[in-house]
């Protein structure tokens, strides 16, 4: 059977390959996208997503040029931020000091994913859905992927957008050292009693960050990443709501479960090279980050955006110079990402005298800084 014929393969459908493949179409290539589990685009209004994600002004507008982003009346917009330290530190911005109507929008996952298959379902992007790959193959000449189906498929370039535990990744023979944080992000979602105001609130303990995430109406979603997740998992919704109300102050007065909580292990992820001869990685397979800054996602979607516009108007779409110039334009931003989240998680958690009062200083005596407030603020949007 002849091999049908692409410029890109795009191996995983998820937020980042999926706007990766309608990124590639818009710019002319020929993509093929291959997705094991694609989403279910009936009943998304049949309750609500606890797996949510803050996306920037920068991606919102990334998004907004696919014709993907997703209808108002599900999302949330962070307005400003209010941080708390584990011995009194704090510290608040807005986006009014970035010059931006919001930090970022809380968007559910599933709500997104449909924006972004009902655009690949009316473009040319040849989706391949519920379907896996078996073998992959790159040379100099090109990529082939041969599927579960006995199917094969060739392209100048194969993009791994296939999640942390990427197949691509360790197919390719791209090796990544991996740091557990020895914690779980708990998620969840809940009514509020007062209304939240449009501020995302944080609270480092010492062993454990709470995040409270506005939503739309006045609800939120809670992030809560702890080295113990199986206190929260086991809890009653009555006790899980009274439990993450409290841990907040009460401040938005009682709470109401609107979802199950889950948990997802927490790890920090980072390839040695994420490209390779005909291959290159994007999103989760690419790098990992610690959720308290929000950011992976963002990470993501700005690497699908600036692959497509790197391979826009090439006609080879795996010319190894340019996968090598890809790398070079994405380490920086990653690294600095992934350094300063890792960063603020060992501080926080750091145990030794004089440390507490340090961080909690800082945390003040940076909230009296304007300067320094506005720069926080404009890396909290992704500048």
């Amino acid at each position: 059977m002849k091999a049908l014929q692409y410029d890109v393969i795009v191996v995983g459908g998820g937020l980042v390959g999926a706007s990766l493949a309608l990124a590639l179409d818009r710019a002319g290539k020929r993509v093929a996208l291959l997705e094991g589990r694609p989403p279910e685009l009936q009943d998304l209004d049949q309750g609500w997503d606890a797996r949510i994600y803050a996306v920037s002004p920068a991606n919102r507008r990334f998004l907004e040029s696919l014709d993907a982003w997703p209808g108002a009346e599900r999302l949330g917009a962070i307005e400003a931020m209010d941080v708390r330290g584990d011995a009194g530190g704090r510290i608040e911005f807005a986006a009014s000091d970035a010059g931006e109507p919001a930090l970022a929008w809380i968007a559910e996952n599933r709500w997104l994913l449909a924006a972004l298959w009902r655009r690949l379902a009316a473009s040319s992007v040849d989706c391949l859905a519920g379907i896996k790959p078996q073998a992959l193959r790159a040379d100099a000449l090109g990529a082939e992927l041969t599927l579960e189906d006995g199917r094969r498929l060739s392209a100048a370039l194969l993009a791994g957008a296939d999640g942390a535990n990427s197949w691509v990744r360790e197919q390719a023979g791209l090796n990544a050292s991996v740091k557990p944080y020895g914690q779980s992000g708990v998620v969840a979602n809940f009514d509020c009693e007062r209304p939240h105001g449009g501020v995302a609130r944080q609270w480092f303990t010492g062993d454990s960050i709470l995040a409270w995430l506005p939503m739309a109406g006045n609800r939120i979603s809670m992030v809560w990443s702890t080295s113990d997740p199986s206190r929260l998992l086991e809890l009653p919704p009555e006790q899980l709501a009274a439990t993450v109300a409290a841990a907040g102050g009460r401040e938005l007065g009682e709470l109401t479960c609107l979802t199950p909580a889950a948990a997802f292990p927490l790890r920090l992820i980072q390839p040695e090279r994420v490209a390779a001869e005909r291959v290159v990685l994007v999103g989760d397979a690419a790098h990992t980050v610690h959720p308290l800054a929000g950011q992976g996602v963002n990470l993501g979607f700005q690497d699908a955006a600036q692959l497509a516009a790197l391979l826009a108007g090439e006609r080879d779409a795996g010319d190894w110079m340019l996968l090598r110039r890809y790398e070079r334009r994405r380490r920086e931003a990653v690294k600095t990402m992934q350094l300063g989240c890792d960063g603020l998680f060992q501080l926080f958690h750091a145990q030794g005298p004089g440390l507490s009062w340090l961080r909690n200083t800082g945390l003040n005596l940076t909230n009296c800084l304007k300067p320094l407030k506005r720069q926080f603020a404009r890396q909290a949007i992704g500048y």
